[in-house]
């Protein structure tokens, strides 16, 4: 069982992400290790995850008692009605604060799971195993929980950091390709807003990383967490400096909320999206460098990954889009507030953009 740690100290809590494979048929050896105890779980678990992984875990608990709800993990069932079922079921079965949840799935799954845990009886223990390449390097660190509304993405939620997060890199390998390229824009994503020599890495290993050679996938993964590690420790409840890590995303929650959630566009491509948008306006607005910027582009296609905004929206659906970038929960004026990129590792955070302005920018970019 060898492994990577990484240790996570905020102020509300202290907790180990492990990184490696086959970690989950040694269970109940890491819990001891890490002093955490329980009598009851209850695995909340995506419908796609292997039954044979999911037998590795129970296997691995056989002396704690053992609930298991089913989640079909989308972003249409992250609601409001799914956590009421998760907590009428942990009412029901007479769950204490010293009981756990165990979250068995990727980001939408550790959402969901993490915000129930926050709920119930004022919180209770929760683990993390996410089992997607993007919820390993980024929804699974820092404690963000939230559920979507008719009115936007992740308006309702909490702040509640994990107890224990597991990064098995076995569960990587049941994904498809698609979902791979998702957990990889993330990774690039934390590249360019902190660490150019991370950025180098990527540009020369790329290939290596998205068909999840070892060493390469697990220092990847490593390095990314490290990146949010130290953002998520000096500013937990994104009171400043963690607003770096919404690069792109003001544009990316538009984009999944206009097209519905749909599966035509996941999470994690929209976030490919919304970074290539927030360079082609850092660009526009003269704030990131010609060659710089071309770099990062062209990275972006070397890899394969989704680039054409133009695929999934016309002129006539900026409206729409500019609508949902206003409700964004990071804006406290009329303005739409953005993270851009000055050069690569030095992001600006809170720049203010009239939504005329951001229309205009948007309707250009789709008749280009």
């Amino acid at each position: 069982m060898k492994h990577i740690k990484l240790n996570i100290k905020t102020k509300s809590q202290e907790y180990p992400i492990l990184i490696g494979s086959n970690l989950i048929s040694n269970l109940s050896k890491i819990l001891k290790e890490n002093s955490i105890k329980f009598k009851n779980c209850l695995l909340i678990v995506d419908k796609n995850i292997s039954k044979k992984l999911i037998s590795k875990i129970k296997k691995s608990l056989n002396k704690k008692k053992i609930f298991i709800f089913y989640f079909k993990a989308n972003e249409i069932n992250k609601n409001i009605d799914y956590i009421n079922k998760i907590l009428n079921f942990l009412l029901k079965k007479n769950f204490l604060r010293d009981d756990c949840i165990i979250s068995v799935g990727g980001g939408i799954t550790g959402d969901i799971s993490s915000f129930a845990a926050s709920l119930f009886k004022r919180g209770i223990k929760f683990i993390n195993i996410p089992t997607t390449l993007l919820a390993q390097v980024d929804s699974s660190i820092g404690g963000k929980t939230g559920v979507n509304t008719k009115y936007g993405k992740n308006l309702i939620g909490s702040f509640y950091q994990p107890n224990l997060v597991i990064s098995d890199t076995q569960f990587l390998k049941t994904l498809p390709k698609r979902e791979i390229i998702c957990g990889y824009g993330e990774i690039l994503k934390h590249s360019l807003i902190a660490n150019k020599n991370f950025y180098i890495f990527l540009n020369k290993n790329s290939e290596e990383i998205l068909k999840l050679t070892s060493p390469f996938i697990e220092k990847a993964i490593y390095e990314s967490c490290k990146i949010k590690k130290n953002v998520v420790e000096k500013d937990e409840k994104e009171g400043g400096l963690r607003k770096i890590l919404n690069f792109g995303h003001t544009f990316a929650h538009a984009y999944e909320a206009s097209l519905g959630y749909s599966k035509r566009l996941n999470h994690g491509e929209a976030v490919i999206l919304g970074l290539k948008t927030a360079l082609n306006f850092s660009l526009k607005r003269n704030l990131i460098k010609k060659n710089e910027h071309s770099s990062i582009i062209n990275h972006i296609y070397n890899c394969n990954l989704p680039s054409e905004l133009k695929e999934y929206f016309r002129i006539n659906d900026t409206k729409k889009i500019i609508k949902f970038m206003l409700k964004d929960k990071k804006n406290n004026s009329d303005k739409i507030s953005l993270v851009l990129l000055k050069k690569i590792g030095t992001p600006l955070i809170d720049q203010k953009y009239t939504k005329e302005n951001l229309g205009l920018f948007l309707k250009s970019e789709l008749s280009n």
